[in-house]
């Protein structure tokens, strides 16, 4: 970890331009809505982050790092005391990646390259530029990981993701939301499925993990997690936070432990 990165304050507050390089941001921090001539890659070293885009919300733990295309307007938010590495891709360059945003599983080659281009200046004439095609190169032949939360252009279904977001822990039925946003149970079910490409019981399950993800990284238990974001046991979180996210609540906790 360089010397001269200090972690600030704990109070949260927006910034109305994006970061450079790296540096240590405080639980809650926001970046503003804002986009680049560039591509973008942002990996938390330790922390989590979210982006979110007009698509939806990705949300990347310390295990991946997120893409987002040039002129993609985005913003991001840090969970927990995030380690957070920004890194600029040449448009030479993103024609390589994914069109669109995404999250990529972090190889330990990755992570290194990550961590040694942004950690201070060019030691010698071309080695961040070697440095970025190791990345570039990595990032095609990694696995897309994305925690992506689409969002909707139905109305109906618009203001149903929207009863969600406001508290994801209840257990409200699709029949119930249907209700609420004036829409036939079967007919909202569709939505999910035609709009945003998984079942109702797919996204809330997803948005919940996003909450956890946060809770956990800012140093909540798991089994406080677990009921804070919807589940009946810890048992059953662990299974669902494990299939998507690849480990379990325990490990990932005491990863961020070992990255921090």
């Amino acid at each position: 970890m360089p010397k001269d990165r200090q972690p600030p304050s704990t109070h949260p507050h927006p910034a109305a331009t994006p970061l450079q390089g790296a540096a240590w941001l405080p639980h809650g921090y926001q970046l503003d809505p804002h986009s680049h001539a560039e591509g973008q890659l942002v990996y938390a070293a330790a922390g989590a982050l979210a982006t979110a885009t007009e698509r939806g919300t990705w949300v990347a733990p310390a295990n991946r790092v997120t893409w987002t295309p040039p002129h993609f307007a985005h913003s991001h938010r840090f969970y927990g005391e995030t380690d957070v590495r920004l890194l600029q891709v040449p448009l030479d360059l993103c024609a390589q990646l994914v069109d669109h945003p995404s999250v990529f599983a972090v190889s330990p080659l990755l992570r290194e390259a990550l961590l040694a281009l942004t950690d201070g200046p060019e030691r010698r004439p071309g080695a961040h530029g070697r440095l970025l095609t190791v990345i570039v190169d990595e990032l095609v032949d990694a696995a897309e990981q994305s925690l992506h939360l689409p969002e909707a252009d139905d109305d109906r279904l618009r203001a149903a993701t929207a009863l969600l977001h406001e508290d994801p822990a209840r257990p409200t039925t699709l029949a119930e939301l249907g209700r609420r946003v004036g829409a036939g149970e079967r007919t909202l079910s569709r939505l999910f499925h035609t709009e945003l490409g998984m079942s109702f019981h797919r996204w809330r399950t997803t948005l919940r993990i996003h909450h956890a993800l946060a809770r956990l990284t800012d140093g909540m238990s798991v089994t406080e997690t677990a009921v804070a974001c919807g589940w009946s046991n810890p048992s059953s979180f662990i299974d669902a936070f494990t299939a998507v996210v690849g480990q379990t609540p325990g490990r990932y906790q005491a990863g961020l432990r070992h990255r921090s």
